[in-house]
Parts: structure tokens; sequence; C-alpha cells
């Protein structure tokens, strides 16, 4: 045992020293080919005095980097995250000054812009060093990923021998999207899970579920997380009674609606029980959150969403990595987004201003992070496990989503599973990795590309009021641009979308992807049929018949509620069985859908779903997005949930998953198979299901 000891510390000593002896030379080399860089003193120095220093200089530095950084990171969480990764060059490269200053010879130079550039490169040199030396080494892996932990592992209570899960959501891919990736090679993992293409033995199942109407991430991550998406009519919408509009990725809004979804639900959610959420919209009821934005409005000690950030940049080699990836997919985009533009590619959305560092944030900035606590939670031995990855998604919305830009994510999102999945040969208990998606992505120019107006615009037309002469664009509600908001710490606020808009005449009219909400503010109640029809009396007329609406959906004083399209098409509710009229283009469940929403209590006063092409699965979007989710039609309401097969099947022969309440039941089930917390208490329906 003592002899296993010392062989162990004698490897990591080795190792130390060939990083120490790579970091000498990496600065021997910037020395020579930096200007403002310079090992010796003005009047010449011998070659050992000038390897001399820079010995001296790597050590010191290196040094300087496993003490300080920590300490440093940890103070500076008072900074938003984002400008954190933003400042890791900085004070990377403040450090290397400092360990030149240290050095007795003095010999050491060099100007703080260029500091900031070899720190830089002497942390990714030292980093990839220490990686490749340590690649067949189980020991030294093992004690990389405890860093990333938050040392529960030791001072909690002794971890259970039953198996933990891990629920890592691919946000925005849909089940057919996926199958494509594997099918194509971009995703090993998924194909080595799914025993595709290598003769394997699959050790997963592939099952698609449908979405509610509102297919967003709010209303599925709702139910998926707290078991119920009841009164989620959409991404967006207007609340008559408390006169607000209600934001799924605003963080006062989803700790609102979480509230809700508790009080409905009648449990505090799936995670309950020693269970962690990792860059979520909503908790799950967990005791560990990172980055998960219904917290994100809290300053109390309650609010965990820094964690992450400190776990993942206290180590001063994965603060360096990601913030060069991030300058990399910067420029990746800005060359992608310039390709598209120049080769006039249709459909086409701007890409410009910001959008280059929100998606730098979703793509690198957030996966690291929300991956890292994945580890350290499983490494901690953790019960269950929630993560979002919202790449895909934010990528898809801007490139399509079966674009070459978004391929390219699912390759990195493949390599993430992969980590993860290596991570469960080293954690203290078994876990089992399911995989899913919340929603997919249906393809589509955006309304107001083709018609030349926005939704907002057609309802002011028919309701006789002035329409501006040019479009106005309708702003994108992607779920990483409220992530980078919460970041920085800026309330979610969107342009053009007041928070408590005033009682008014005027209708407001809200896009949540190709689903529109329209409501009368002046009016307390849900508006009927017959009451806009007597206000506005082209209105229902005008916005059923334009080609570029599928159907409405208005509550009626005679049938309860009606279903409008075009050619004057009226079909109640109760009758959508028989006759779907419009909706027979959206496919089979769509009847349902309507009629759930339509039971809300704060349904808009019209509901509008842009048209759909059941040949391509094309629809038109409210918003600024080629790749569109929120309503019916398409990709969109077809996610995925990939479950491992010692698991039982997610539903019966012949049966269909359908909701995201159910899949909440199904994983609540499997927490229940693997011995896990009973959170919470299944019901006697469920018990028999």
């Amino acid at each position: 045992m003592r002899g296993v000891r010392w062989r162990r510390v004698a490897s990591q000593v080795g190792r130390s020293v060939a990083v120490w002896a790579v970091s000498t030379l990496t600065m021997l080399v910037l020395a020579g080919l930096l200007p403002d860089f310079r090992l010796r003193s003005a009047d010449g120095d011998s070659a050992t005095d000038i390897a001399v220093t820079a010995a001296f200089g790597a050590g010191a530095f290196g040094v300087l980097s496993a003490v300080v950084w920590p300490l440093l990171v940890r103070l500076l969480l008072l900074v938003p995250a984002l400008v954190l990764g933003l400042l890791v060059f900085f004070l990377n490269g403040a450090l290397l000054l400092l360990a030149l200053r240290l050095d007795p010879g003095e010999r050491g130079t060099v100007a703080p812009e260029t500091a900031v550039v070899v720190a830089a490169v002497m942390s990714a040199v030292a980093s990839a060093t220490g990686a490749a030396l340590a690649v067949r080494d189980d020991d030294a892996y093992r004690r990389r990923l405890y860093r990333l932990s938050d040392r529960r592992r030791r001072s909690g209570p002794p971890c259970p021998s039953t198996p933990g899960t891990v629920f890592v959501q691919l946000d925005g891919v849909g089940h057919d999207v996926l199958l494509d990736a594997v099918a194509k090679g971009l995703m090993p993992t998924v194909a080595r899970w799914l025993g595709i293409g290598d003769g394997s033995r699959p050790t997963h199942r592939l099952t698609p579920w449908r979405t509610d109407w509102s297919s967003q991430t709010g209303a599925s991550q709702l139910g998926i997380l707290h078991g119920s998406n009841h009164d989620v009519p959409a991404f967006r919408w207007y609340e008559k009674d408390t006169r607000e509009v209600v934001v799924c990725n605003r963080p006062t809004s989803a700790a609102e609606l979480q509230r809700r979804a508790v009080g409905h639900a009648g449990h505090g959610g799936l995670l309950t029980v020693d269970g962690a959420s990792r860059g979520n919209l909503f908790s799950g009821g967990a005791e560990q959150q990172a980055l998960v934005l219904s917290v994100a409005a809290r300053r109390s000690r309650e609010n965990r969403s820094r964690a992450g950030y400190f776990a993942y940049f206290s180590d001063p080699a994965n603060a360096v990595r990601t913030a060069l990836s991030f300058v990399a997919e910067v420029g990746r985009e800005i060359g992608q987004s310039t390709r598209a533009r120049l080769g006039k590619q249709r459909p086409r959305v701007s890409r410009g201003g910001l959008y280059p560092l929100v998606r730098a944030f979703a793509t690198v900035v957030e996966r690291d992070v929300v991956v890292a606590a994945v580890t350290g939670d499983m490494l901690a031995g953790r019960t269950a496990v929630y993560a979002d990855l919202v790449a895909y998604d934010e990528v898809a919305h801007h490139s399509g989503p079966a674009s070459r830009d978004a391929r390219k994510v699912l390759e990195r999102l493949d390599r993430s599973l992969a980590l993860i999945e290596n991570v469960t040969e080293h954690a203290p208990r078994p876990y089992r990795i399911v995989v899913l998606s919340d929603h997919g992505q249906s393809p589509g120019e955006t309304f107001r590309s083709r018609y030349g107006l926005t939704l907002g615009d057609l309802v002011r037309a028919g309701s006789g009021l002035p329409v501006p002469r040019r479009a106005e664009r309708t702003r994108s509600g992607a779920e990483a641009r409220a992530a980078v908001r919460a970041a920085l710490r800026i309330p979610v606020e969107e342009g053009g979308e007041r928070h408590r808009p005033t009682r008014r005449s005027e209708p407001i009219v809200l896009a949540s992807g190709n689903l529109g909400l329209v409501s009368f503010p002046d009016v307390t109640h849900r508006m009927s049929k017959e009451e806009i029809d007597a206000r506005h009396p082209a209105l229902l007329p005008t916005l059923a018949s334009h080609p570029g609406i599928g159907f409405l959906l208005v509550r009626s004083d005679e049938h309860g509620g009606v279903v409008l399209g075009a050619y004057g098409a009226e079909i109640p509710l109760a009758d959508l069985d028989d006759n779907p009229g419009p909706l027979a283009a959206f496919g089979p469940g769509a009847a349902d859908a309507v009629r759930r929403t339509h039971s809300f209590p704060h349904t808009a006063d019209i509901m509008v779903n842009s048209f759909h092409d059941p040949a391509d699965g094309e629809v038109l979007a409210f918003e600024e997005q080629i790749g569109s989710h929120g309503g019916l039609g398409g990709e969109q309401g077809k996610p995925f949930l990939l479950s491992p097969l010692g698991f039982s099947a997610p539903v019966g022969e012949g049966e269909e998953l359908v909701g995201a309440e159910h899949v909440h039941r199904v994983l609540r089930r499997w927490m229940r198979e693997s011995d896990g917390p009973q959170v919470p208490l299944e019901t006697s329906e469920e018990r028999a299901a």
C-alpha cells in the first residue's frame, strides 16, 4: 500500500516537473518572438541566466495560478459571470507580471498588453501538457474531476449504492434531427448507445414524444420538472387580472410560474430530494442550483446561481480554455454569417449586433460550466441531476435547424455526453444517463420577410388602426439571451414589450415562435368571438383568411370555443375530432392540444397559429427566427426521450408519450425503479399506470 502511495506521489511530481519544463520552454520561445517580452537584463546575460529566469518565471506563474487564482475568482463572484469570463485574459496577465517581479535577478520584463498574450499561451500549453500526460492515468483523471465538485463527497453522508440518474436536456433538438445526426456520424456517442453503426448491442432506447400546443422550453421544462404546465399558453402572454406580460425567460416570471406549478401539482418537483438543477429555467425543487433562471432575480443566500461559475473558473486552465474558445466561437459566427450574407442565403435573419457574443456564451461558456457542474454532482454522489444545454437551440434559431452551423453544434454536444459518460467510471455510485429534448424546431422564413408586415401590423389593419409604413422586427425570445442577461444581472425586459402595459383600447400582440397572441387590455375578461366581431368586424376575417395564418382559436358564447380558418371555416371545439378543418394539416393530437389550451385561465382573446406546410415541415415565425418553435406544425412538436434499457419502457405497445406532464410521470417512475427518492409519492392513478 505504501509502495502504491509513493508511486502516485512520484507520478504526480514527474508530471509537475514536465509541465514546468514545457512552460519554461514556452516562455523562452515567446521571449524570442515577442519584442515587448524579454528574459535578460539590458546589458545582456548568458544562456544559463536566461534559462534560469524563464524557469523561475514559469514556476512562479504556475504557483500563483494554483494558489491565488481560486481566491481571486471567489472575490470576483461579485462581478457578473460573463464579465468574469472576459476578464480571464487580463487577470492571467496580471499574475504573469507579478511572477516576473518576484524574480530576484529582475531580468524579466514584459509590456502589460503582451503579458496578456504570454499568460494565455502558457496556461493553454500547461493545460494541454498536463492532460496529455494524464491521459492514461486514471488516478490523475479522477483527481482533476474532483476539483470540479463542491467537496460534499468528503463532508456529506455516505453515498448510497443505488443508481443515481442524470437527465441531460439538449434544448431544441428534434427527434428526427437527432436520428439524422446519428446517421451522418455526427453523434457517435448517441449512435453507440443506440447500437447503430458499430454493431454493438444497444444500451438505450429512443422514444419520440409530443409537446403541448406551446412547444417551447418554458412550458415543456416546467411540466417535466414540476409536473404541471397548466395555464402556460405560450412563451409570453398578457394576463388581464395582473395587467402584466409574463415571459418564461424573465427571472421574475419564471419564479412565479414555478410557484404556480408547485401549487397546482402539490409537490416541490422532480429533484426535491438530493437533486441538482443546472442551467435550467426552473429548479425542479433541487437544493443544489446553478445557473437557474427562476432564482436569478433573488439576492439571497439561497441564490446559488453563481456557484457553477466559481466551480469552473477557479481552475485557471479551464478559464483560459473557455475564454479562448469563446473568442474563436465569436469569430466563427462572424465568418459564417458573412458567408451566408454574401451568398444571399435564403431564408436569413440578421445575425449582427450582440448576437455573436450571445451565441458564444450559449455554445461555449454555458455548455462548459453546466457540464462541469454535472460532473461535480456525479462525483458528489447526488441522486438526481437535471441539466439543460441550450447551444443547439440558439444556433438553429438563426442558422436553421438543419444548417451546417447547427450540425457542428451537435457534434460538440455529443462530446459533452461522452465526457459525462466517462465520469460514471469514477463516481462513487452507479449512474444512468437519460438524454431528452424539450421541443424541436421547424424551419421556414419569417412572417415579416414573406409578407412585408408583422402579425401586429396585420392585427392593426384588421382593427382599423393605422399601420406603420415600415414593419418593425419582432425580437427573438431565445433562452440563451435570458441566460446572458441573468449572468450580467440585467433585468430581462424586451424592447417593445412592457412589463405592465396600461389599459388601452389598442390590442397587445405578442409572438412565441409561430404562435401569436392578441389581447385587448381594456376588457377585463377573455373576449368572445361575438364581442370581437361587434368591436372590430373585419379583424377575425382578416386574420383567418390571410395565407400566412393556419388557424385561430377564440372563445364563443354559442359553442364555448371555435377554431377559425380560411374560406369562412368555423368549427366548434367539440366537433374537431370528426371535422378537424384547418387543424388537419397539423397532424394527430392537434385538436386535444388546442382544447387543453382553451381551458387555461390566461389564454389570449385570439390565439393565432401560423401556416404550416406538411410536405416540408415549414412554418412562418412571427419572431425573427428561421428555425422556430412555440406553436403547432412540423418538427417543433416532436422532441425525443433517450433512456437506458434498464428502465421500463416509457409507454406501452401502441401508446404515445404526449405532453410534458406525461414525461414527468415517466421520469418519476424511473427514479422509483432505481430505488431513488419517492418524489413525490405517486398517486393511485399513476401507481395503476
